[in-house]
């Protein structure tokens, strides 16, 4: 078995690579390094895994990790369909799991051609290439943005999702049309997973953890959207990995209600209020935080709740840590990763 994880220098794919590693695992990760948020996090997260630093921009050629003796590293977009292609055709991939894709709800603002690009070109090569090499199941990363204005809560997969407030949801929810329109035409298994706030150690700078941390550290104000009145569905990245192993191998297959084609929500399903989360960072840091107020921003949305019932159904998925254990342990790698 050999599994390509696309986005492997992002968050959650750094760790799920080295969960699948660990069980030894043959894995090759690609990444296109790009610059949306700070690289040396990028490498750092590759160098975790064996990568050497020196050769990361090497386009296209697989470099071995000097760590894990199943690990292999390119640098490849997805938007690259001759490269993409060529790999396929060398490896013989068993499973995909398609992390890559451009993140970020308000940057999407500012960049819209960045999504179509990455997540709606680069997906549809993708699916092209599990398609033309046979791959036994695609997973793929979807949101919990799609659900937009739905004001319905806990999010069901069974609910509309008709009404995104921002490109990259509309971008999230396209990749599940497309996902649909494979598995119908060519019986190819795909399972999209509706990511919901994942949080813990080596996490994206841009996402409210780090910058939390950041501002309370550095003794600058936080800035508090919608005045605090937030809910969101802060899961812990070690949960999040152990579903999508979970997810992987178990394909869907003709006898699903829907043949060969899956959709989940993945999160905590336990909604932590803002200024909770924020209360509780301050404990365990031990700084009182500063906060500044704002408005609700564009693209925002006040709640995130995730019904995660049919993933516990199909899987034997049940987070398990606190959110006391989880930022204990975001808190305790951040020290550490700044030297403090």
């Amino acid at each position: 078995m050999k599994i390509l994880v696309t986005g492997v220098a992002g968050f959650i794919g750094f760790h799920l690579v080295k969960s699948l590693l660990v069980k030894g695992i043959n894995v090759v990760g690609i990444d296109n390094i790009n610059d949306y948020y700070d690289i040396n996090l990028k490498l750092d997260r590759l160098h975790e895994l064996g990568i050497s630093k020196e050769l990361v921009f090497e386009e296209g050629k697989l470099t071995d990790s000097l760590k894990f003796d199943n690990f292999k590293f390119a640098k490849i977009d997805i938007i690259d369909l001759t490269r993409l292609e060529d790999l396929f055709a060398e490896e013989n991939f068993t499973y995909i799991v398609n992390l890559a894709a451009q993140a970020g709800v308000r940057y999407s603002l500012e960049n819209p051609h960045a999504y179509v690009q990455s997540n709606i070109v680069g997906f549809v090569n993708i699916l092209e290439c599990s398609r033309k090499y046979k791959i036994k199941h695609l997973v793929y990363a979807s949101s919990s943005s799609v659900y937009g204005m739905n004001d319905k809560i806990p999010f069901s997969e069974d609910d509309r999702v008709d009404f995104p407030v921002s490109l990259y949801a509309a971008t999230k929810k396209s990749n599940e049309l497309m996902a649909h329109t494979y598995s119908h035409l060519y019986q190819l298994p795909t399972t999209g997973l509706r990511f919901f706030t994942v949080y813990g150690p080596y996490g994206r700078p841009d996402m409210s953890p780090m910058l939390f941390a950041d501002a309370i550290y550095s003794g600058k104000a936080i800035k508090v959207f919608n005045g605090g009145d937030m809910l969101r569905d802060f899961t812990f990245v070690d949960d999040i990995v152990k579903g999508i192993v979970e997810v992987m191998e178990k394909a869907p297959n003709k006898e699903d209600k829907q043949p060969y084609y899956r959709l989940f929500n993945i999160g905590n399903s336990k909604p932590i209020q803002l200024m909770h989360f924020i209360n509780t960072m301050e404990k365990t840091i031990g700084i009182e935080a500063k906060l500044d107020m704002y408005p609700m921003q564009p693209g925002d949305v006040k709640v995130t709740y995730a019904d995660t019932s049919k993933l516990e159904f199909h899987t034997n998925y049940r987070p398990s840590t606190s959110l006391d254990e989880g930022i204990s342990s975001f808190i305790l790698w951040y020290k550490m990763y700044k030297n403090i």
